[in-house]
């Protein structure tokens, strides 16, 4: 009886870590977006074109997933090329010297049906700090071409931008405090 208890529960562990699967982010289909105050009357919103995402989980609700996502920095993009070059620069992101951002969850807790509040370590700047993002997973389908599955999520955060040392030389009054972060799209299962 021993043996066939203690084989049912290699078997167990066996399903439960081959049941762990990744998800990638589908790049036509994800956005990484901003949003910032500007003169406390007008909301300037932007979005970072090249960046890679993956979540990782073996619960078919995402309950127990851990998110990671790599941002190029450089690819900011607000619509206007000389805003975007300076954001690039020394005064904000020096983009040349850290050119990425990387978000790696440490914890995920659920609080309501396909909603959680994760917790992780966002660094960018050369600054790691923690933040807590709001995610809600919108969904698994099949694609109805390719026949691959397809899971939705809209992650969202807000970021101080003094935490990071971004724009120390532009006071509130000129660029608020918050930054409003989103990451809405596809993922892919490998």
């Amino acid at each position: 009886m021993k043996q066939v208890l203690s084989i049912l529960f290699i078997a167990f562990l066996s399903i439960n870590t081959f049941a762990q699967t990744t998800w990638k982010a589908d790049p036509a289909h994800t956005q990484v977006t901003f949003e910032i105050t500007h003169l406390t009357i007008a909301d300037i919103k932007g979005n970072f074109n090249k960046f890679e995402g993956s979540i990782v989980a073996s619960k078919e609700d995402f309950s127990d997933a851990q998110y990671q996502i790599s941002i190029d920095v450089p690819s900011i993009d607000t619509g206007v090329e000389m805003r975007d070059n300076h954001l690039r620069s020394a005064d904000f992101f020096d983009a040349e010297k850290y050119p990425k951002m990387t978000f790696k969850s440490t914890s995920s807790e659920k609080v309501s049906e396909n909603k959680y509040k994760v917790k992780g370590d966002l660094t960018f700047h050369g600054i790691t700090k923690p933040v807590t993002l709001d995610v809600w997973y919108r969904g698994t389908i099949e694609h109805p071409q390719n026949k691959k599955l397809i899971s939705g999520f809209a992650i969202s955060g807000n970021v101080k931008r003094s935490d990071y040392n971004l724009g120390p030389d532009f006071p509130e009054a000129m660029l608020s405090d918050k930054v409003i972060v989103d990451v809405n799209g596809e993922f892919i299962k490998q």
